[in-house]
């Protein structure tokens, strides 16, 4: 079973940046989607990322479009998401998860194995 698991998670003020990570076990990373997700207290999970199994192409929601960057190095089996110019707003715990290949990558769908989150606070 293929596990992921972030780190790069805390705290961090108004303005500032963290980079988060996903290492993914197994051999078959090169072949999924990777896709990153948050999830606010009280609300709903939602979409922030995702990138191609290569690499050559990423999603962004729009509330993110130029201040986070998804990347992946296939050689290391790890997907990051680059957080700039943070707001209180995108205080959330952070989830990456991966689907095949095949499907649409600017979908939310088909999305098979998560990790467990971590938790990102901005503060004011």
């Amino acid at each position: 079973q293929v596990q992921l698991v972030e780190s790069g998670g805390g705290l961090v003020q108004a303005g500032g940046s963290l980079r988060l990570s996903c290492v993914v076990s197994g051999r078959t990373f090169g072949t999924y989607i990777m896709g990153w997700f948050c999830q606010a207290p009280g609300k709903e999970r939602e979409f922030v990322a995702a990138i191609s199994s290569i690499g050559v192409t990423a999603y962004a929601a729009d509330s993110v479009k130029g201040r986070f960057t998804i990347s992946r190095d296939n050689g290391k089996n790890t997907v990051y998401l680059q957080m700039n110019s943070l707001k209180p707003e995108d205080t959330a715990v952070y989830y990456c998860a991966k689907k095949p290949s095949g499907l649409a990558l600017g979908s939310t769908a088909g999305y098979d194995s998560w990790g467990q989150g971590t938790q990102v606070t901005v503060s004011s």
